[in-house]
């Protein structure tokens, strides 16, 4: 088998239209499809990354919560690649996102923080 790379992210939002204004009026991403799946009562909306790279955000009548944060068993966080941590992080603070104090990564030199969407999920983004 050989893998090429991510193609999506999918994320259960508890309020959808929290969550989609999030995730692209200030994070950036573009709307590539949208639809409302009526036989599931369920909005389905694909983000494109400039990579080519989706994250699909989800809407369900009451999702389950998330059992902890940040150290459940799967997945841990979604990293984020940016070329300008410095502003990526006033984007986020002028948008009322909080963010942690900046980090440096101890094997590659990067920097790198942590932030949350609407539903408290663990972000990262990471300067490349």
């Amino acid at each position: 088998m050989k893998l090429s790379g991510i193609h999506h992210v999918a994320i259960i939002a508890s309020d959808y239209p929290r969550s989609r204004h999030f995730y692209t009026a200030i994070l950036g991403l573009n709307v590539v499809a949208e639809v409302y799946r009526e036989q599931r009562d369920s909005w389905k909306l694909d983000l494109g990354l400039p990579d080519g790279s989706q994250i699909e955000l989800f809407s369900f009548p009451s999702p389950p919560p998330r059992t902890s944060r940040p150290e459940a068993c799967g997945l841990r966080h979604l990293a984020l690649r940016v070329p300008d941590l410095t502003a990526a992080v006033e984007h986020l603070q002028q948008n009322g996102v909080a963010t942690e104090p900046v980090r440096i990564d101890e094997y590659t030199g990067k920097r790198f923080t942590f932030f949350a969407d609407p539903d408290d999920l663990p972000l990262e983004l990471y300067e490349v």
